[in-house]
C-alpha cells in the first residue's frame, strides 16, 4: 500500500492534539458563504483518519486486519460563523473508549484563536468482510490512550428518537448513488447531513445553525432506496431516514 503523506497536518505531542489548517474554499459554502453543516463533517472524517493513523490505529493499520473505522453518533455545536477564504485550524484528539464506542473530539478556531465549531463523535470498529462489530476488548492493544484528555463538548453524542406523539411526514425519497458511497463501500457519514438538510424548506435550511445531531444506525449501500421522512418541533427539525421500514439515521437540528 502507497504510504500516506503529512503534509499541511501537523500534531502536537504536547497535548496529543492533531491540527490542521485550513482555508475555506467556496465549494464548501452556501449562497451566504458560510460553511455547510456537511462540509465540517467532511473536515472532520479527514483529519481523524489522519490523526488515527498517527497514534497507530489509522486506516491503514486496520485495513491490514480487514476491520474499518464506522461513525456511530455525531453532536456539532456551531457557535461562530465561518465563511469563504476564512484561515482556520481544525484540531482533533482521541478520548480512548466509552462502553463499546471509542470517542474522539473536535474544535475549529479562527485566526484569532476563538471557537468556532466543537464536536464531538462516538465510532465503533467492525469487520470489513462481516460488517459485525469488534467488541473493544479485541482491540484494546492498539487502541491506547492517556486519561487526561479536554472535551470539546463535555457529554457524548446521544441517542436521538423522534418525539413521541408525532408523526413524521414524507419528505421523499434518495437512491443512494455512486457519489454518495466511501472507501468502505456504504454511504459516506456526511452525505446523510446533505439529504438531511435537502429535505426542509429552503429558507429554513438558510437559518443560522446551532446543533446538529446525528446517529448512524444502520449503513446503506449503493442502489438503496431510502425513505426520507421530516418532521418539525419548536425550533428543531428531525429527518429520519429508512430502508424497508427500519431506520438507517435520525438526524436533529436546532436553528
Amino acid at each position: 500500500m502507497k504510504p500516506v503523506s503529512r503534509e499541511s497536518y501537523k500534531f502536537r505531542q504536547d497535548v496529543c492534539k492533531f491540527r490542521q489548517d485550513v482555508c475555506i474554499p467556496c465549494y464548501q459554502t452556501n449562497d451566504k458563504t458560510l460553511l455547510r453543516p456537511s462540509a465540517f463533517m467532511d473536515l472532520a472524517q479527514e483529519i481523524a483518519y489522519w490523526a488515527a493513523q498517527e497514534l497507530g490505529f489509522g486506516y491503514d493499520t486496520l485495513h491490514i486486519h480487514h476491520t474499518a473505522w464506522v461513525l456511530t453518533r455525531m453532536h456539532v455545536r456551531f457557535s461562530k460563523a465561518v465563511a469563504w477564504r476564512d484561515s482556520v485550524s481544525l484540531y482533533t484528539w482521541h478520548k480512548g473508549a466509552g462502553g463499546l464506542f471509542y470517542l474522539r473530539d473536535f474544535d475549529l478556531r479562527g485566526e484569532n484563536g476563538e471557537s468556532c465549531v466543537t464536536a464531538t463523535s462516538s465510532w465503533v470498529v467492525i469487520n470489513e468482510e462481516t460488517r459485525r462489530l469488534v467488541r473493544p476488548e479485541e482491540m484494546a492493544h492498539l487502541l491506547q490512550v492517556d486519561d487526561d484528555v479536554d472535551d470539546a463538548i463535555v457529554e457524548p453524542a446521544p441517542k436521538i428518537v423522534l418525539p413521541k406523539g408525532m408523526v413524521p411526514e414524507l419528505a421523499g425519497e434518495h437512491t443512494v448513488a455512486f457519489s454518495d458511497i466511501d472507501l468502505i463501500g456504504h454511504t459516506n457519514n456526511a452525505r446523510y447531513a446533505v439529504w438531511a438538510m435537502d429535505c426542509l424548506p429552503f429558507e429554513e435550511a438558510e437559518k443560522p445553525l446551532r446543533e446538529l445531531y446525528i446517529n448512524f444506525n444502520k449503513e446503506t449501500k449503493a442502489g438503496e432506496t431510502v425513505e426520507l421522512l421530516r418532521l418539525k418541533d419548536g425550533d428543531a427539525w428531525y429527518v429520519e431516514g429508512r430502508v424497508d421500514g427500519k431506520s438507517c439515521f435520525v438526524v436533529k437540528m436546532e436553528f
